[in-house]
């Protein structure tokens, strides 16, 4: 009797051992699935094909997010961007492309004199490119402040090439906190081909996914 006695207490002990590795197993499942979530939503969101401006060519597609400075680097804004820049690239089936570009500061007043860079790159952005290439006839026009998280700025450029080539492209630098986002969008075409309306509404999509 008293073997079968202890033999019920060690089976006793043994089941309530096992009933605490699993609860204990349990709990860092929990755990473990809870960490890449909250690690998720610490993670800029980039715009999805169908935020972008809509084609009437045909629907966008998208690349993957990628690390680092894109090649070849977006004119008037590449030369500024640190090898912690990240970056998805957006096509159509013809002539229209976009890119989102973002870099995440190291702290809020890095990233705001960032912002500024960029800003002051794109102001200046017709006369770089002559600058670079006699060829080039290049204007541009800025189309304001948008309102959203600490701002966001548009610009449109235009650029013809002595071949007879025509392209527009716009341009918007936003940031939230410490993190600024470019937004760039171009196709074959001038001014009158801007889609500035649907990239506004794109640049504020942008913005407000960062976090």
């Amino acid at each position: 009797m008293n073997i079968r006695a202890r033999g019920t207490r060690t089976a006793r002990t043994a089941r309530t051992a096992l009933a605490a590795v699993a609860a204990l197993a349990a709990v860092a499942g929990v755990a473990a699935t809870a960490v890449p979530a909250a690690a998720a939503s610490d993670t800029p969101r980039f715009l999805e094909p169908a935020e972008l401006p809509p084609s009437p060519a045909s629907p966008w597609s998208a690349g993957p997010v990628s690390a680092g400075q894109p090649d070849p680097l977006p004119m008037c804004v590449g030369e500024a961007l640190p090898s912690i820049t990240s970056y998805r690239a957006y096509t159509t089936d013809l002539d229209t492309n976009a890119q989102q570009l973002t870099v995440e500061g190291r702290s809020e007043q890095w990233s705001k004199e960032f912002a500024a860079l960029l800003r002051k790159d794109l102001a200046g952005c017709a006369k770089t490119l002559m600058r670079q290439d006699p060829g080039l006839t290049a204007t541009q026009k800025s189309y304001g402040h948008l309102d959203v998280e600490e701002g966001a700025d548009v610009y449109g450029i235009h650029t013809a090439s002595a071949q007879g080539s025509s392209d527009i492209a716009l341009f918007s630098v936003g940031r939230d906190g410490a993190t600024v986002t470019v937004v760039r969008w171009a196709r074959l075409g001038t001014f009158k081909d801007a889609q500035v309306a649907d990239f506004k509404a794109t640049t504020v999509t942008a913005v407000n996914k960062l976090y």
